[in-house]
């Protein structure tokens, strides 16, 4: 278990995603300021979850999180105009939300974390599905005039389904929680194929070949 400063969001960030936050809360700004002072060795990392009830701000506040979340290595920081810090983090490794810190003493929410491993399931399953998101995600990007640059690596692959696809926060958080590799290349075919329908039946794509496979 791990201690962890979050930052929850009406997004949901993955691993390998890149996420700009422009920030101006005072708690989060002593956050980032508290992530820069490097008091100790540790990485730069703080924990970004997605907000299942509430708001990011505001006097009603965040009322309930989602149980899974996604690390985020502090990349680049700079200062704007007005009190206003400008962050890029990049998506690291997934956690459980264990508890709120109630004890932690810091501004913005503390909490206590399990950091999730990444299993890939059926070794060779996961080779034929990554295969056919491919599939699926190019033939996306052409009926819609796109060229998406897909991941060579199965796991990052599963992934960057929300890199091609336009995705609600509830699938993205479905992604996320996904309980390995396997599970999350299965939904992102069923994802890309239900979008690829749906603006197909509105008439904004055509109907792009996909070559068959055996497992779907």
């Amino acid at each position: 278990m791990a201690t962890l400063p979050l930052f929850p969001l009406g997004t949901v960030l993955v691993p390998g995603a890149r996420l700009p936050l422009q920030i101006f809360e005072p708690r989060y700004i002593q956050l980032l300021k508290d992530l820069l002072d490097g008091q100790d060795e540790r990485l730069p990392v703080f924990g970004v979850i997605a907000i299942r009830e509430g708001f990011e701000v505001g006097d009603d506040g965040v009322r309930a999180l989602h149980p899974v979340g996604c690390g985020a290595l502090l990349v680049q920081a700079a200062a704007l105009e007005g009190e206003r810090f400008l962050a890029v983090s990049e998506g690291t490794d997934r956690f459980r939300l264990d508890a709120i810190d109630e004890s932690a003493g810091t501004p913005y929410t503390t909490a206590r974390v399990t950091w999730l491993t990444e299993p890939d399931g059926d070794v060779p399953a996961v080779a034929v599905l990554a295969a056919r998101l491919r599939a699926e995600l190019t033939a996306f990007g052409a009926a819609t005039g796109a060229e998406p640059e897909l991941p060579t690596d199965d796991r990052s692959l599963a992934y960057a389904v929300p890199d091609t696809v336009s995705l609600d926060v509830s699938d993205r958080q479905r992604l996320l929680a996904s309980s390995d590799t396997e599970s999350r290349l299965r939904l992102g075919i069923r994802l890309v194929r239900r979008e690829r329908e749906f603006a197909s039946a509105l008439g904004a794509v055509g109907r792009a070949a996909i070559p068959p496979f055996s497992l779907n």
